[in-house]
């Protein structure tokens, strides 16, 4: 059958054209035949030795001949793999042919100095690109991600979710009007047992996953353990669990089990990583840098507009550090210049994540230098730790391989197709994730046109079913900076004369403590505080007074300490302030890091009124 095989002649003095070749013949796994193309070769096929030094040729079994752009792509619809003959198929419709040919007419021309620009694209690895490396590394660092959040959630858990807690979960399980809504809105094993015992022995139970998958221990059935359990908290969390991050961290962990090698011990796993499954995790970076990114212009806020982001960025970051503090103090024009770095960043270094090799390692580079920019200047929980990992889906094997230990892939043999069930299950997965996380970020940015009736009840269908899994999200983080910092002051007291401070663990209180570095540990309710006090009381704020009043030790071990250790207050009240990052001269002359104004009462002084023996004390206004 060899000589019903494709033939493509090549030029054999070609550096280029050698390496690319080389790539082909990995694309069409052994369907196609290379031969350079000699005098005596073009004679007894009748090709002009002329047209051979203009483009490639291809003589296809039945006779048609083909050269330059047009051969390339038939040549690729020989090639074993479906992604492979699919972009064959779109390069050979009417206009995308014409725009290769002209392309590869301007390449056939100066091939000296595509050659250099090859190099730098693409490199000289000529073997194709594989991500089983890629795959392992990002599943470690997916299952250190999830034990960080487990274990920073599992400190918190009663103090935010007990039955003493500032949002007990039982509540909401025992709620008529939550159980009206339909549990499987709201998925979560929580429904069934939402006691202290309980919250505490999920998170137990996810960090024992998250070794697990941390470890490679049967790693696809560990990855979908750890997003359904994360996903029970997240359906039931309200507020403390409303962050991009920990949404993020879903959508992460559901690409994860869908990717996942099988097996207990699977090593780098046999087969290889499918396209489409890559696409997906690229797709993502995309969608969270550019959603980022396009938010900002969108919200045409004045300080994105001007540039002068940065001027306020780092003071009223919610837990600023003092990497942040020493970037307030840096000249104008230098965090003028960061603003734009930022958002060159997060809207047109995206793009590059579906270019050549060097390009994508560029991208990983740039943003990889952002997420470090961040993390020296504020604390966001995890989301640095899994927006570095998720960042590695832009790298391909070749690349770790000179990172990593040799012992963990010498011996790997070499990578099996993707099996036929999972690039079905990519496929099923990818219309979903694709379709809604592109919707949903149109709708935030009010650019979700009216279409056709029929699609429009299909996609609402689609969102109906996919949303309630918080697995398919639309990002945009500072989309609109706070130009000032209100801070809040929760103190109680016995008399209503003498007040005292209840000191938060990592919140800005006093004006002479230096900013802390608390990531990867994500302190949620110091981070709500923040939220809380740009706007009204949210209910879950007087759920906090009031349980301060009743003195709970779990909700109080959420502080850094108790200013009442022998009886709880008789009132307690919130108290607004203004803070401003002191200057370097100020810093050295006062030793202060924070200068503070006071606006007044944000929650005046409240106490409980005694019930009944039946019923609990009642909040109420201290007049």
């Amino acid at each position: 059958m060899r000589e019903m095989q494709p033939l493509v002649l090549f030029d054999g003095d070609c550096g280029f054209c050698k390496r690319w070749v080389a790539r082909w013949r990995q694309d069409t796994g052994g369907r196609v035949r290379f031969a350079r193309g000699s005098r005596w070769l073009l004679k007894l096929l009748g090709i002009p030795k002329k047209d051979m030094l203009r483009a490639m040729q291809l003589v296809e079994p039945s006779g048609r001949r083909s050269s330059g752009a047009e051969a390339v792509f038939r040549m690729l619809a020989w090639s074993p793999r479906w992604s492979t003959r699919l972009a064959a198929r779109l390069g050979l419709a009417p206009g995308v042919r014409h725009v290769a040919g002209a392309v590869y007419s301007v390449i056939a021309h100066h091939r000296r100095r595509a050659s250099r620009w090859d190099t730098w694209l693409f490199s000289r690895v000529t073997e194709p690109a594989e991500h089983r490396l890629v795959r392992w590394a990002f599943m470690r660092l997916l299952g250190g991600t999830f034990l960080i959040a487990f274990t920073s959630l599992g400190k918190q858990v009663l103090g935010l979710y007990g039955e003493k807690g500032i949002r007990p979960i039982r509540d909401v399980a025992q709620s008529e009007r939550w159980a009206a809504q339909g549990r499987w809105r709201r998925p979560s094993v929580f429904w069934k047992d939402a006691s202290d015992a309980a919250l505490v022995r999920g998170c137990r139970v996810g960090q024992a996953l998250s070794l697990a998958l941390l470890l490679n221990v049967a790693p696809l059935p560990s990855a979908a353990a750890l997003w359904a359990l994360y996903l029970s908290y997240v359906s039931l969390g309200r507020e403390f669990l409303s962050f991009q991050w920990d949404v993020l961290l879903l959508e992460m962990g559901l690409l994860g089990a869908l990717t996942a090698p099988v097996g207990v011990r699977p090593g780098l796993g046999k087969r290889d990583v499918s396209a489409l499954e890559v696409f997906l995790f690229r797709m993502l970076v995309f969608r969270l840098y550019f959603g980022s990114g396009i938010s900002k212009f969108h919200s045409g806020d004045r300080t994105w507009r001007e540039l002068s982001a940065c001027d306020v960025y780092f003071e009223t970051a919610p837990l600023p550090t003092r990497g942040g503090w020493t970037a307030h103090q840096l000249p104008r024009p230098v965090r003028h210049a960061g603003t734009a770095a930022v958002l060159a960043a997060e809207t047109a270094v995206p793009f590059l994540a579906f270019g050549p090799r060097r390009v994508r390692q560029a991208t990983f580079g740039i943003l990889s230098a952002l997420q470090a920019a961040i993390i020296a200047t504020g604390n966001y929980g995890f989301f640095n730790v899994q927006s570095l990992a998720l960042g590695l889906w832009l790298l391909d094997d070749a690349a770790l391989r000179r990172v990593l230990p040799e012992a963990l892939w010498r011996d790997a043999g070499p990578a099996r197709r993707p099996s036929v069930p999972g690039t079905a299950l990519a496929v099923a997965a990818a219309v979903p994730l694709l379709t809604l996380g592109t919707v949903e970020q149109l709708r935030r940015m009010g650019w979700w046109p009216r279409g056709p009736e029929r699609l429009v009840r299909a996609v609402d269908w689609l969102e109906d079913r996919v949303v309630p899994l918080h697995s398919v999200n639309s990002y945009g983080l500072f989309a609109v900076m706070t130009v000032d910092r209100p801070e809040i002051t929760v103190e109680g007291s016995n008399d209503g004369v003498h007040w005292v401070e209840y000191p938060f663990r990592y919140k800005t209180s006093g004006v002479d403590r230096p900013p802390r570095q608390v990531a990867p540990h994500q302190p949620r309710l110091d981070w709500q505080m923040w939220f809380a006090a740009l706007g009204s009381p949210p209910s879950w704020f007087l759920a906090l007074m009031e349980r301060l009043l009743e003195g709970s030790p779990e909700v109080l071990g959420l502080f850094a300490s108790n200013p009442f250790p022998d009886r709880p207050p008789r009132l307690v009240r919130a108290v607004l302030h203004d803070y401003r990052m002191t200057s370097r001269a100020e810093r050295q002359r006062t030793g202060a890091w924070w200068k503070r104004e006071r606006r007044g009462l944000y929650v005046s002084p409240l106490t409980l009124v005694p019930g009944s023996s039946e019923q609990a004390g009642r909040l109420t206004w201290y007049v």
